[in-house]
């Protein structure tokens, strides 16, 4: 909850970058990334970590949650019905949801084992988890990690996880990766990000990387 305060005290801060010259080309890249793994997922869609919601709006997912309010007040906004929790804890009934969606939330939550247990918990046998991730062999996680070190508000509470552990972490939890796609093969310290096509597979050079992971049965 520390870190959801530091969302709350700068959510016009976090969602106008979303504006600017990088993030807006990194947005762009990063949806065209995450929607042809979420569209192999059935409604209704769950995004955990909604923030002010829009990712949750350009991928057409109706619902989010999120422990800070001012983003939610923003989601809401946007035409998302949003609900005040943590994904440690989700508010809903066991299989309510097709597809949940997770946008580098893993990298501000306590527990990522345990949200990923939750997300398992609410997601349908037939569904699908979709991650948008900036994982730590990124030359992009690099880049942040120095920008926290330096004070930034969002990088300096972030945790940047290779591979190998998130993978290890989904197959805990009951999941089983079935694909992934990758994007933003650009300097990340470039002044402006221009918009990319995401190409399929795991790339350790790539800014972000989309997963899709699906349930595994009898697990859990």
């Amino acid at each position: 909850m520390a870190r959801a305060s530091v969302f709350e005290r700068y959510a016009a801060r976090y969602d106008a970058w979303y504006e600017g010259p990088v993030g807006r080309g990194a947005f762009r890249s990063e949806v065209r990334a995450l929607a042809p793994l979420l569209a192999q997922c059935p409604p209704p869609y769950l995004e955990v970590g909604v923030g002010s919601g829009r990712f949750a709006q350009a991928l057409g997912i109706g619902f989010g949650i999120d422990p800070a309010w001012e983003p939610l007040r923003l989601a809401a906004a946007r035409g998302i019905q949003v609900a005040q929790a943590v994904g440690e804890r989700l508010p809903f009934r066991n299989e309510a949801f097709g597809g949940i969606l997770l946008v580098v939330t893993l990298c501000f939550v306590d527990d990522p084992l345990w949200v990923l247990r939750e997300a398992r918990r609410v997601l349908r046998p037939d569904g699908g988890l979709v991650l948008g991730m900036i994982l730590a062999e990124s030359p992009w996680a690099a880049h942040y990690r120095e920008k926290g070190r330096q004070g930034h508000p969002f990088y300096s509470i972030a945790r940047f996880y290779p591979r190998a552990e998130l993978e290890g972490w989904l197959a805990q939890a009951g999941f089983r990766v079935v694909a992934y796609r990758s994007t933003l093969f650009q300097d990340p310290g470039a002044s402006e990000i221009r918009e990319e096509e995401g190409r399929p597979g795991f790339y350790p050079e790539a800014g972000f990387t989309g997963i899709l992971a699906q349930r595994v049965q009898g697990v859990g």
